[in-house]
Order: structure tokens, then sequence, then C-alpha cells
């Protein structure tokens, strides 16, 4: 009989799991609710977390101020404050300054404004025939062609009254009037929508001394609410997100930096091209441009509307003047002044910019549509060093490859070395060739 020890058997292997066990089912419904209520909650108060993210945007440039006063012996405290209220009392002194200037030419918009539609509604009327009357019929959705309109008042004779439908309203509308009224309608319906954040002016004073003590905050101690964030990181992956956090902390400044920068540029600018075009109000419009470079993509379009229907007051060449300078504008803004202030740092395809800017402001309004670069940016840090690692691995793993597949052709086919007396006889210089002859 043998007997056998049983403690030199190998343990026994574990059974074969197979399916869900209760507690990974309690797990994954745990963790969906809690997502959902994470995302629940983040909606609730999307308004404050925007808000936050600005302050964060604002607190990181400030924080790489405070430590460069932080080398004169400055306390990061006092060199926080230092530069918000220095920058706010920048601001205010500019504004102060060419308040009157901006008032008035304000004052000149507004009253210039209507002549200007006036003056684009001729000029659509002056060209009713060939395939430009139609788009105007067509988007003004009368459903009658632009000469049609001739019936109402007949030549030679006095005006025809349109008809009239039971609630008192014309049947008939001019397409200029159409295009005018949906104009004004969507305009209208935008800008409650857009602008809802300033219908209560306390709430938006509440809100920008909000933003700016946050920055304030942020500003002087970026370390501390780092390592808040870090310690919700396990420890195996903190070191990789603290170069992520530093990543995206580099690209917002220099997206900050790049975008004040754009905005005193393009400001400038446009103030010295529509001044030279002979264009009323540069000043204000200038300004206008200025501050909505802050808005990319979507910020040049909104601004230069207004530029061109001034052009409209003088002729509409002056109007076309001012768009060809606008997009001439713009174009050398995209292609030397932004590449030349980011050099390559922070490179958005424009598809995902657009995509990003009209869904944050489907979602979030005029709020969201600012934001949406700077946090599209942000997000696409990750992403891009995700990438870049994982290019570098499969760089590795050809040239590893490749490596092994030189290795076997090598085994395969080995080189032959011969030595002295392998080789055949040498042919001395000057001797006759040897020609091998055939065996009888």
């Amino acid at each position: 009989m043998t007997i056998k020890d049983e403690t030199l058997l190998p343990d026994p292997l574990p059974p074969e799991r197979r399916g869900w066990r209760t507690a990974d089912l309690t797990r994954a419904a745990l963790t969906v609710l809690a997502v959902w209520f994470g995302l629940q909650l983040l909606w609730s108060v999307r308004s404050l977390a925007i808000l936050v993210f600005l302050a964060t945007l604002f607190g990181v440039a400030v924080a790489r101020g405070v430590d460069s006063l932080e080398r004169f012996r400055i306390r990061r405290g006092i060199a926080s404050a230092l530069i918000v209220l220095g920058t706010l009392g920048a601001i205010g002194g500019v504004l102060a300054l060419t308040a009157p200037t901006l008032v008035e030419q304000g004052r000149q918009l507004q009253r210039e404004f209507p002549a200007a539609v006036s003056k684009v509604q001729t000029w659509i009327d002056s060209k009713r025939g060939g395939l430009l009357g139609s788009l105007i019929s067509s988007a003004a959705g009368t459903g009658t062609p632009v000469d049609s309109m001739a019936a109402v008042v007949p030549s030679g004779g006095a005006p025809v009254a349109p008809a009239v439908d039971a609630s008192g309203q014309a049947a008939t509308e001019s397409a200029t009037e159409a295009i005018k009224r949906r104009l004004s309608d969507g305009l209208g319906s935008v800008s409650k929508y857009l602008f809802s954040f300033v219908s209560n002016t306390l709430a938006a004073i509440a809100a920008f001394v909000l933003l700016i003590f946050l920055a304030m905050y942020i500003g002087a101690e970026p370390d501390v609410y780092r390592g808040w964030m870090l310690a919700m990181v396990p420890a195996t992956s903190r070191a990789q997100t603290r170069i992520v956090l530093a990543e995206i902390s580099k690209v917002l400044r220099k997206w900050l930096v790049t975008q004040l920068v754009a905005m005193v540029v393009i400001g400038t600018v446009s103030y010295v091209v529509l001044l030279l075009l002979g264009v009323k109000a540069a000043f204000a419009l200038g300004f206008i441009a200025g501050l909505l470079e802050f808005i990319p993509t979507v910020g040049p379009v909104l601004s230069a509307i207004p530029a061109v229907l001034m052009g409209f007051v003088d002729s509409p060449e002056k109007a076309l003047a001012v768009a060809i300078a606008y997009w001439g504008i713009q174009f050398v803004e995209n292609n030397l002044l932004i590449p030349f202030l980011m050099r390559g740092e922070m490179d958005l395809p424009p598809a995902i910019t657009i995509v990003a800017q009209t869904l944050m402001t489907l979602v979030f309004g005029f709020l969201g549509l600012m934001v949406a670069v700077p946090l599209t940016a942000a997000v696409l840090v990750p992403l891009r060093m995700m990438a870049e690692r994982e290019n570098a691995r499969e760089k590795l793993l050809v040239r590893g490859s490749k490596a092994r597949q030189d290795l076997m052709r090598a085994e395969i086919t080995p080189e032959v070395v011969m030595g002295e007396a392998d080789r055949g006889p040498m042919v001395e210089a000057g001797d006759a060739p040897v020609v091998p002859t055939t065996p009888p």
C-alpha cells in the first residue's frame, strides 16, 4: 500500500466562475445610481459649475503671476489680491477713459441701426428677380414670388390695400417684411435664451463677486485644491494624474493669455480698419469686435454683423468692403496670430470646436458658449496624452516585431564563413587565367 504525503500536493484549482455574482450586480447597480445622482446634481447646479470652471480658468493664470511675485518675498495671498484688483483697476480705468466716446457712438449705433436695416431691405427689394429673389422668398416663407408683390401696388395707379383676414392682419406680406419680422422675433428669442443670466441684476453682481474671490483664492493656493483632487485618486494613478493636471493648467493658462492678447489686437485692428473705411461708430464697433473675440468661431461672426449693417448706411459696396476686411482680419488671426501665440501647444480641430460650442450653447446657453473652447481643450489633454502613449507603445511593439523577424531570418539562413583553405586558386596580377579542363 502506497502512502502519499498530501502536504506535498499542489493546492486544488478554484472552481470556474461563471456569470455575475450578487455582489457584482449590487456594485454595478450602486455605481449606476451614483453616476445618475451625480449627473442630476451637476445639472441642478450647472450655472455654479460653469462659474467654478471660469474661476479656475482665471485662477490658473493668476497663480502664474503669484509665482513670479513670490520671488520678491511677497506673500501669495497678498500677491493674488494685488494681481486681481490691479487688473480690475486697469480695466476700469480704460473704460472710464473711453466711456464718453463709447456711449456717444453707442447712441449713434442705436440711431443708425434702423436706417441700416432699411437700406438692407431696399437693396433686397432691388434684387427681386433671379435666384436671389427665390431665395429671399423661400427664406421669408411667404410662399409667393417676390415679383407677385407688384400686384399690390399697380403701376400708374393708387396703391391697393392688401386683403385682410378675419383677424385683421394682412393676407399678403412682402418678402423683406417677412424676413425682417422673422429676424426680429428670432433675435428676441435668442437674446432671451442666451442672456437669460443677466435678467436678474443682483444675481449677476453676486456671480461676478463670487468669480473674483474664487479666482483670487485659487490663484493664491493652487496646490491645496490640487491636493484635494489627488486625494480622490488611487495611489497607483496619482503620478499620472498629477502630470495630467499640470498639463491642463498649462493649456488653460496659455489659452486665456492668447485670448486676452487677441482681444486687444483684434479690437484695435478692427477700429483702425473701420476708421480707414469711413464706417460710422468705428470705435464702438471695434470695442464690440474685441469683446466678442473671447468667444472663438462664433464671436467674430457676431461682431461682423453690426459692422456690415453700418456699412450699408453708406452703400452696399462699403458693406462688402467691411465684410472682406473682417474676413481678412480673421484669416490673419487664425493663420498667423493664434499659431504664433500658442506655438502648437493647443491645436483644436475646427469641427470639434464647432460641435462643442453648439452643444454647450444648446445645453447651458451663453455661459456654455463662453467656456466651450477651454473646456474642450481641457478634456482633450488627457485624451491626447493617452493617444501619444499608445502611439509610443505601438512603435515599440513594431520595432520589437521587426527585431524578432530579423533574428528568425538570421537563424534560418546563417552566414557561411569560409576559410582561406576553402577558397580556390587566386589569380595574381599578370598570370594567365586558369581554364578548367574537362576530364576525359
